[in-house]
This record gives C-alpha cells, sequence and structure tokens, in this order.
C-alpha cells in the first residue's frame, strides 16, 4: 500500500504500520499471529492544498478488494481486512461518501465490507518493513501479481 501513496504528489510522509488492536507496540509476529486485534495499515500525512482525503480514498479502492472480508490478494487473514480508518467527522463523511457511490456504482457484483472505523493508536512496524517494495523489489513485485489482475478486471476503464 506504501508506494501507490507515496509517489502521489502532495504525500509527506507514509510509514507501515499496525493499528486497532489491544496490545501497546505490538511486533510483527504478535500481529501475524492474529492474536492482537490489529490490522496492517499505513498511516498517511498529506498537503490538503495538493491531495484531497476523497483523492486518497479513491486511490484505497482501487488498491485494496472492498469485496473481500478475509484479506487481500495473498494476505490473508484479520489483520489485513478491509478497513478505513479516519481521524475525524470530516474524513468519516468523505469516506461514507465514497462507499455508498462505489457500491452503487455496479462496479462489483459482491457488496462492498470495507467498514470505516475511527483512528485507533498506530504503532509503526519495524524498519523492515518500511518502503519493503524498495528494500525486496523482486518479492514486492511478486506479491502484486494479484493485485494488479484486480485492478486490470475493475479499474482498467481509470
Amino acid at each position: 500500500m506504501v508506494e501507490p501513496f507515496e509517489t502521489l504528489p502532495g504525500i509527506e510522509k507514509v510509514r507501515s504500520g499496525y493499528t486497532g488492536g489491544t496490545v501497546a507496540n505490538p511486533t510483527y509476529e504478535q500481529v501475524a499471529s492474529h492474536t492482537t486485534g490489529h490490522t496492517e495499515a499505513v498511516k498517511i500525512w498529506f498537503d490538503n492544498t495538493i491531495v484531497s482525503y476523497q483523492q486518497l480514498v479513491e486511490l484505497y479502492w482501487q488498491l485494496a478488494d472492498p469485496t473481500d472480508a478475509t484479506g487481500q490478494f495473498a494476505d490473508r487473514g484479520d489483520s489485513y481486512r478491509p478497513v478505513i480508518f479516519v481521524a475525524n467527522d470530516e474524513q468519516r463523511q468523505v469516506a461514507e461518501a465514497s462507499k455508498a457511490a462505489l457500491a452503487a456504482s455496479g462496479r462489483f457484483s459482491a457488496p462492498i465490507v470495507t467498514s470505516i472505523e475511527d483512528a485507533k493508536p498506530f504503532y509503526d512496524a519495524e524498519e523492515a518493513h518500511q518502503e519493503f517494495y524498495k528494500k525486496n523489489p523482486l518479492r514486492e513485485h511478486l506479491m502484486m501479481i494479484p493485485r494488479k489482475a484486480y485492478q486490470k478486471q475493475y479499474w482498467s476503464d481509470k
């Protein structure tokens, strides 16, 4: 999820991490055990005079399958569930309206199951997981094959 956001004009910083769980400062191994309640997520700092929150949400829909409640592409389990964490009521309104528009669009035959939840404490992932796409380009390429197929199937008109 980092690269598409990180390369967007107006993005100041993107960090990989974990949020929404019950353990403070979880490790990757703890989150991967599916026992902490955390979701792997990215935290994005952006200049809203260059890129709007609406644009970030629209990009999110193109990156994460909103119909798959049990994971994302090769990553399976509750820690990979599709969720948009919102920081305030304005972001919630934007995300909810965008989700409703996507559901009404007929783009997907399955229901949109992405949840929209209040932001919880965010814990940075270990450095090895930051900018993974730069540090592990071959593995990242292989992991992106299912995402690219999803994008081609559902977003080729964009």
